[in-house]
């Protein structure tokens, strides 16, 4: 079942995210990585900036989170993760789609450059990566992180952003 996430569900969402960031640690460079991955002041703070996280649940367990942050005239899809355990059964992927589905929105989302498990997903789900020149444009434009992570980061668009970004 996919469902809003609420402040109840506050120390799942950060379980479930730092269990699955572990997949980054060796692959994302070592001045990004950190224990947590993401912390509790960290985590407030993006709920704060308006990212709303949207869960799948399970057998009444919450096993995924993923969130949605309108910004400006887009929607970002921010801080996607599966539990390690739940990993590659479409869960993911079933998350996206929803979320994908409450905006009209052009859609994009950020994620590092090596984590190309991720890449693929998102391309598996019909967003594409832009041109490096975009991406520094767009990580400038609608998230608030370091030059050194948009230096190691890609960005991908969904159809929308294409269809519109062609027009202009």
């Amino acid at each position: 079942m996919i469902r809003p996430c609420d402040i109840s569900d506050f120390e799942t969402m950060y379980s479930i995210i730092n269990d699955a960031a572990e997949a980054y640690n060796g692959v994302i460079p070592e001045d990004r990585w950190h224990v947590p991955y993401m912390s509790k002041d960290g985590l407030n703070h993006e709920i704060d900036q308006g990212v709303v996280f949207w869960g799948f649940e399970e057998d009444g367990q919450l096993i995924s989170v993923m969130g949605i942050q309108d910004v400006k005239d887009v929607t970002l899809i921010r801080h996607a993760y599966v539990r390690t355990a739940k990993r590659n059964q479409g869960i993911g992927g079933k998350l996206l789609s929803e979320l994908c589905r409450k905006t009209t929105r052009p859609t994009l989302v950020g994620t590092w450059a090596d984590a190309v498990w991720a890449i693929r997903f998102y391309e598996k789900h019909g967003f594409q990566v832009v041109t490096p020149k975009e991406k520094e444009r767009l990580l400038k434009t609608y998230w608030s992180i370091s030059g050194r992570q948009i230096d190691m980061s890609v960005v991908l668009a969904d159809q929308r952003w294409f269809d519109l970004s062609e027009r202009h």
